[in-house]
């Protein structure tokens, strides 16, 4: 879409990153810039979750900012500047391929976890973030220890549409599909609340997702950020607050026009997916 550009970067390109300028929004100013890394995209993007990614690049660049993609998998090199992490889910081998690579970036993400930088993790990668995740096959995967939980495989999948309640987002839509039942240890919040048994985090305990500085773990498939663009402006505003001391949206009207016309689209699907049977 016009005057709202989206650069996407490989890691080969770090040494020759430029900025893509949006002039008639900023109306000649210095853009700004908003790097976000897109952590494990091949073995960790199932259930569309990519399309978080896509949610929060498009909303920065219609608010004036310019978001630049680093799409991080093994043995990439780390971009030199972060304001926003978002990572997927996978299946269990998927799990297993990235996990040593992980931990090798783990301090780095912890770090960046301890100085607020906005996150947002799904399924795998919100296992991954624990403690540690016990496989159904016995296999323990350490985790990297930014969240309070851990995880145990089971046989029965939790699957099905989702809507859990949250006092910062009111109510989240969502999809979710995992037999890792996660539990939160003592001191951990919920992201939210579900209503009935056999759903969220364990089936038991009423809870879904996890929140931890700004970091967000959930099981919420979908893509989510689509269907909730509260979470996706949390993320947005979260980073420009500590990349530029304040988020300042520079739109132009019809960069605030399409703004409108895609959370009127994303009321709508909230409004089709909360009648949809589990």
């Amino acid at each position: 879409m016009e005057n709202a550009q989206i650069t996407t970067q490989q890691p080969s390109d770090a040494a020759d990153e430029t900025a893509v300028h949006n002039n008639d929004a900023s109306s000649g100013a210095q853009s700004r810039r908003l790097d976000i890394v897109s952590l494990y995209p091949k073995d960790m993007n199932i259930y569309g979750d990519y399309g978080n990614v896509l949610t929060v690049s498009r909303r920065a660049a219609l608010y004036g900012y310019e978001p630049v993609v680093h799409q991080y998998n093994q043995g990439d090199q780390w971009p030199e500047h972060v304001d926003i992490v978002l990572g997927g889910g996978g299946q269990d081998n998927g799990q297993k391929k990235i996990v040593d690579d992980l931990f090798e970036r783990a301090d780095t993400l912890r770090d960046l976890a301890r100085q607020g930088v906005p996150m947002l993790m799904i399924c795998g990668m919100y296992q991954l973030f624990g403690q540690y995740f016990e496989t159904i096959d016995g296999t323990r995967l350490e985790g990297i220890g930014i969240m309070g939980v851990h995880t145990v495989g089971q046989d029965v999948r939790m699957i099905g549409n989702l809507t859990e309640t949250s006092e910062e987002f009111d109510k989240i839509i969502g999809y979710e599909n995992h037999s890792g039942q996660t539990f939160l240890h003592e001191g951990t919040e919920p992201l939210g609340r579900v209503e009935f048994d056999g759903t969220g985090n364990n089936g038991e305990d009423h809870t879904e997702g996890a929140r931890v500085h700004n970091v967000i773990g959930t099981y919420m498939h979908g893509s989510l950020l689509p269907k909730n663009p509260k979470i996706a402006d949390f993320l947005i505003r979260t980073a420009a607050e500590r990349r530029y001391g304040v988020f300042e949206p520079i739109q132009n009207d019809q960069m605030r026009n399409e703004l409108a016309r895609i959370d009127r689209i994303a009321d709508r699907a909230r409004a089709v997916a909360k009648n949809r049977p589990r």
